[in-house]
């Protein structure tokens, strides 16, 4: 299964207080939800790692699949699929048997935070776990950003400061090592609304990505 990885994830981490406790209050009063972190999901040997924000209240934090049953993740299962690197084009659990192929998906932070928002000190703290992820999966060659949390995540994850590298979208950056770092604005419902990011907006910059990681 296209499960988590060793030391990139722990699936009881308490690190947040305040994540904590509204996962638990979210279990409370959603049962059948997953409500823990959510584990990163695709290809173990992944050429491609594409980098979230944070599980959605009713999405990944109820199905324990990042960006499955949310909104976001319409345009992005459907953008994977048709770029060959998803075996269908609707994610709707985790354990509807879909794969990713040459590709991966994880999030700055892995557990819902409040209004979608993480703090500052959230993201630094869960930052551990993709520092952890892009050491142990040497087979990443590009990286796609899913907003302004992400990119710096990255950044971060890497040891690299704010200033190496300014989001934008479409805009890519060379990182130490020969990896590339891709930006896009996040699929979310908001951007996907407005039309501030259109399908063919985020299937260009999906498909650079995987190019750039010899993909296709």
């Amino acid at each position: 299964p296209q499960a988590s990885m060793s030391e990139s994830f722990c699936p009881d981490c308490t690190l947040c207080p305040r994540l904590a406790s509204f996962l638990a209050k979210a279990k409370h009063q959603n049962p059948d939800y997953f409500c823990k972190p959510v584990p990163s999901f695709g290809d173990p040997h992944a050429r491609l790692l594409i980098v979230g924000l944070a599980p959605g209240m009713h999405g990944a934090n109820r199905t324990g699949r990042p960006f499955t049953g949310d909104h976001a993740g319409i345009l992005l299962y459907a953008s994977l699929h048709a770029a060959g690197l998803a075996t269908a084009p609707v994610s709707k659990d985790r354990f509807d048997g879909l794969q990713l192929r040459g590709a991966r998906i994880s999030n700055a932070v892995k557990c819902l935070p409040p209004d979608n928002k993480p703090l500052p000190v959230e993201i630094k703290t869960c930052n551990r776990y993709l520092t952890a992820e892009l050491e142990e999966l040497q087979s990443v060659r590009s990286i796609l950003a899913l907003g302004t949390v992400a990119h710096e995540s990255v950044l971060l994850a890497l040891g690299l400061k704010r200033t190496f590298a300014k989001f934008g979208h479409a805009s890519e950056h060379e990182l130490p090592g020969g990896r590339r770092l891709v930006d896009s604005y996040h699929c979310s419902r908001y951007n996907t609304q407005t039309r501030r990011l259109t399908p063919e907006m985020f299937r260009a910059v999906l498909g650079r990505a995987a190019t750039l990681a010899g993909l296709s």
